[in-house]
This record gives structure tokens, C-alpha cells and sequence, in this order.
């Protein structure tokens, strides 16, 4: 077995773990970490899919106790259904334009040049939107209306763009229409269940050919990466943004961005 190829597979997990949930872009960090260390190839196209799986399981685990209440909710709990029908509308946008633009996105933009673009402009957004953000009206997911969640679910299609983000468009998005900081984190946390779930089926289905199962103890060190480093992560971003501002993410996103475009410019 290859130990230069599993310690690749560690670091790229933890990389998606640690990233996917903070307004950083994972899929930005992703493709510079195995531009960097040379993960390149049929097993990193399907590697990269299945790792997210490691991500979305680590929520799973952690709201465990909430998922399982509002399923055995929904017959006859209000709170449940208004909860599950929120987090359905706002998977709806990205559902069908993921489905739409799929093939353009992973041909086109799938490259460092947008990716520095996104980190400096997405951390430019940061800035502005915690700067003149609304007063919070939403306190609770419960509390969302239909057309906030759907106008959140809109806003999560800015991140098909490679180093946008999908935490960080989602709960942007949320901040500038008066969600509570901590529930704007915690919506783009359940949000991330269905979407990025619909996103790792319809990725793994179209490089279904390049499945291999001699490449299966690579994939599963990442996936399990991915899975203990974001427990870590969530744990830590709830707690961390009751108490701060996503301004500190804002300014990461230029100076990453500017030093990668630095580097890949002097190449």
C-alpha cells in the first residue's frame, strides 16, 4: 500500500472537514491543496466527491438528536413540518440549477484563476455584509417564512462557482435577510445534508466508470479525515460565531485568495 498516497488522503480529508463548513470554500481549498501536493487523476475526481459524505455525516451525528425529533415530528408537530419544508424550499434552487449547469461548472470553472477570484471577492462580501447587515428578525429556523427560505436556497447557487462557498453564500445570504447569526449557521449546516447529498449522487453517478476498488482503503482514510475534522469544526464555529462576527473569515478569504494569485501568477 502506497503511505505516500494515505498521508495524501488524511490531509486532503481534514482539509475537507475543516473547510466545508466555514465560509472558506472547500471545494476552492480542495483543488489548491491537490494542485500543491500533486493529487491528481481519475482517484481525486472520485475522491473528492466521497470525502463530502465524511462532512455530512459529522452533522448527521452531531443534530442527531434534532433530525431524528423533526422526523418523528412531522405527523404532528407544527414546528417539524415548518422546519422540514424550510430546509426542502431552500434545497429546491441548487436542486435544479446544480442538475442544469452541472457539466458546465466542472469543465469550466473547476480552476486556481476562479478560485482566487472568489476567495478575494467572497471575502470583500463578508466584509461588507456584516458591516451593514439588518437588524436580526429570525431567531429560530421554525421561524422562517417560505419566501426567506427560498431567497436562502437562491443565494446557495452562487456557491456552484468554485471558491464562493456554500456555508459561506448560504449564511451570508441569511445574515442580509435578518436571520440570527448562529441560526443563519446552523440552517447552511442542515441545508448542507440534502444539497451537497444531491450533489455527491449526481457526481459519483456521472464518474461512475472511473470507480475502482483498488482505490477503496484511499478513499476511506479520507472520508474518515473529513468526518472527525469536521466534528471538531461545527462544534467550534456554533460556539464561535455566538459571540463573533464572520469578519475574521472575510479577511482570510483576501489574503489567501491574494497570496495564491500571487504564487500562481509567478509561475
Amino acid at each position: 500500500m502506497n503511505m505516500l498516497l494515505l498521508l495524501q488522503a488524511v490531509f486532503l480529508g481534514i482539509v475537507e472537514g475543516v473547510t466545508e463548513f466555514l465560509p472558506v470554500s472547500s471545494t476552492g481549498h480542495l483543488i489548491i491543496a491537490g494542485d500543491f501536493i500533486g493529487f491528481s487523476g481519475p482517484l481525486a475526481t472520485v475522491f473528492e466527491v466521497v470525502i463530502q459524505l465524511g462532512a455530512i455525516l459529522a452533522i448527521c451525528v452531531l443534530y442527531a438528536r434534532k433530525l431524528l425529533g423533526v422526523a418523528f415530528g412531522l405527523a404532528s408537530d407544527p414546528a417539524a413540518r415548518h422546519f422540514a419544508i424550510a430546509i426542502i424550499i431552500a434545497f429546491l434552487p441548487a436542486a435544479f440549477f446544480g442538475f442544469l449547469l452541472h457539466d458546465f461548472i466542472k469543465s469550466v470553472l473547476f480552476n486556481p484563476a476562479v478560485v482566487c477570484a472568489s476567495l478575494i471577492l467572497g471575502g470583500v462580501a463578508i466584509l461588507a455584509i456584516e458591516r451593514w447587515r439588518p437588524q436580526p428578525r429570525y431567531a429560530a429556523i421554525e421561524e422562517l417564512t417560505p419566501a426567506t427560505s427560498l431567497k436562502i436556497g437562491l443565494f446557495q447557487c452562487l456557491a456552484m462557482v468554485p471558491g464562493v462557498s456554500r456555508s459561506g453564500a448560504t449564511i451570508l445570504g441569511a445574515l442580509l435577510l435578518g436571520v440570527e447569526r448562529k441560526t443563519a449557521a446552523e440552517f447552511s449546516f442542515f441545508l448542507a445534508i440534502p444539497t451537497m447529498l444531491g450533489a455527491t449522487v449526481l457526481d459519483l453517478w456521472k464518474s461512475r466508470h472511473l470507480l475502482d476498488a483498488d482505490d477503496s482503503a484511499v478513499i476511506a482514510v479520507g472520508f474518515v479525515a473529513a468526518f472527525v475534522s469536521a466534528i471538531f469544526v461545527v462544534r467550534w464555529l456554533v460556539a464561535f460565531v455566538s459571540r463573533h462576527s464572520f469578519v475574521a473569515f472575510g479577511w482570510y478569504r483576501i489574503l489567501f485568495g491574494a497570496a495564491l494569485a500571487g504564487y500562481f501568477w509567478a509561475l
